[in-house]
């Protein structure tokens, strides 16, 4: 639209948008709105909105994931994620166990995370794991006790939604919806977190080519959930040395092609808390918008991840370490 165009050409470009069989998708800017048509191409051509007051130019989006493309949106994306910006001047921090395994576990690692600068308590209910056998969650009851740890601390809770059934039981209780990686691509899910309208933190796959991550995004964002934030927690490749490897060429990529905030995970990343550090700082200097950390009173005990969680000192010190890199890129932690 052109700027300053009041809200009835605005309207009424949004409703010609969708009789031609688009969805429209409005950003309202301070002195500008773009609206965002999404459809079938061989729809009725929308060059001809062109004509209508206040519009300055129709132009087809050339990229596949069309809301998530900073060709419609040039400027990155500064989310308002329960009161938490994410993907401005001041990094997200989301910090806290692998699996909630019980009350004192969970709430005294709440509090060592939040003193030490985390803004997001992490910590899974539910548990996807490669076996059938292994730790699954406490379910119901860990959703009990993230909630009571946010209570006590103010962290905002992000945690992992396996499955479409899963959805009633935490709505109302989780601040920031995880997708795991194994359900990267799990379009029945991706359209139900889209149609909450609820922040996602979306996993990228183990094997998932950035545009497929992209094209996975924007099936939330399609719904109108523009709460979208990325996370790189490596890619699967024939290296061993680490569990995964990641991937710090994603978030300059990403950076380019996308509005969206980009975080990063180098916990399961790397798989060895020894190499958790080093990848964080790393991250922030790539341009991460955040860090993903898993943290552990007693990592030999773990129910899961282990191996790849900090005790809450080691977090401590990472946050120090990282706050010297966030300043040298302008940013702050």
């Amino acid at each position: 639209m052109k700027p300053h165009s009041p809200a009835r050409q605005i309207d009424d470009v949004i409703h010609r948008i969708e009789e031609l069989g688009y969805r429209a998708h409005p950003i309202y800017g301070v002195e500008r709105t773009v609206i965002g048509c999404v459809g079938r191409e061989d729809k009725s051509p929308l060059s001809q909105l062109e004509s209508m007051p206040g519009v300055e130019a129709a132009i087809p989006i050339l990229k596949p994931y069309k809301l998530a493309s900073r060709e419609f949106r040039p400027e990155p994306s500064v989310l308002d994620v329960a009161g938490v910006a994410v993907g401005g001047e001041r990094l997200a921090i989301v910090a806290g166990p692998c699996s909630v395994e019980s009350r004192a576990q969970t709430l005294e690692i709440a509090h060592a995370v939040r003193e030490a600068g985390a803004q997001f308590l992490r910590g899974g209910a539910f548990k996807p794991r490669t076996s059938p056998y292994a730790f699954q969650g406490l379910g119901a009851e860990g959703l009990e006790i993230l909630a009571e740890a946010r209570e006590q601390t103010g962290l905002k809770l992000v945690t992992e939604v396996v499955g479409v059934e899963d959805l009633p039981a935490m709505v109302d209780v989780v601040d920031v919806f995880q997708i795991g990686a194994r359900n990267c691509q799990n379009y029945p899910l991706l359209n139900a977190v889209g149609q909450t309208r609820k922040p996602v933190v979306l996993k990228r796959g183990m094997a998932t080519l950035i545009r497929e991550w992209l094209m996975a995004a924007e099936y939330i964002l399609a719904h109108g959930n523009y709460n979208v934030i990325l996370c790189e927690r490596g890619i699967r490749t024939f290296e061993t040395a680490t569990r995964f490897t990641l991937d710090l060429n994603a978030v300059p990529v990403l950076k380019e092609t996308t509005h969206l905030p980009v975080l990063v995970d180098p916990s399961h990343g790397t798989g060895q808390w020894q190499f958790v550090e080093p990848m964080a700082r790393a991250a922030i200097a790539a341009g991460a918008d955040g860090l993903m950390i898993e943290v552990h009173q007693d990592p030999p005990n773990a129910a899961s991840d282990g191996a790849q969680s900090l005790k809450p000192e080691k977090f401590a010190r990472l946050i120090a370490e990282t706050r010297k890199i966030a300043l040298a890129m302008g940013r702050q932690i």
